[in-house]
């Protein structure tokens, strides 16, 4: 049986998981613009032999960035509805098809149709549920104003010399 340790970071217990939810602990040794800045920074310490699993890469200042991808249409709303539904058809049809005693094609064909229709109808009442006020396409990121390296402390201070000589070469 293994038991948590005050210090949480990494993969700082024996399974790598935490039951619940922690907050991250340790001093912080580094601190990046971009999640790439601060992977290349836990990188530089495993690559010198620190030990990495002392090492949590903290967001810190979270947002989330909705980034519009374009405009929305009847013709692109219906479009991706019966699209939608039809794959979902097809799979429910190739379900039946295997499991029927009669031939496969009948129930690939319904469960096209269906799914098309049943697609169609769920996008189009979606969309003009909206009534104009949501006309665009978006993707959602959670991101961070910066990325933090915290190290346990009894590395800290030798981690935090390591990434420093980092800065300096790049």
């Amino acid at each position: 049986m293994t038991t948590a340790t005050p210090f949480t970071a990494g993969a700082g217990n024996a399974a790598g998981v935490n039951a619940l939810p922690t907050p991250p602990s340790g001093w912080p040794i580094g601190s990046y613009a971009t999640y790439e800045e601060a992977q290349r920074a836990v990188d530089h310490l495993a690559d010198n032999d620190f030990p990495v699993a002392d090492v949590t890469i903290v967001g810190v200042e979270p947002m989330i960035v909705e980034r519009v991808t374009g405009r929305l249409t009847w013709g692109r709303v219906l479009g991706a509805g019966a699209a939608s539904g039809a794959w979902f058809g097809l799979f429910v049809g190739l379900l039946l098809g295997l499991f029927s005693t009669g031939g496969a094609l009948a129930p690939i064909i319904t469960g096209l149709v269906v799914g098309t229709v049943f697609g169609l109808a769920g996008a189009a009442m979606r969309y003009s549920a909206q009534r104009g006020r949501r006309d665009f396409a978006s993707t959602t990121q959670l991101v961070a104003g910066r990325y933090d390296v915290l190290s346990h402390p009894r590395s800290a201070e030798r981690g935090k010399d390591m990434l420093t000589t980092l800065a300096w070469r790049s």
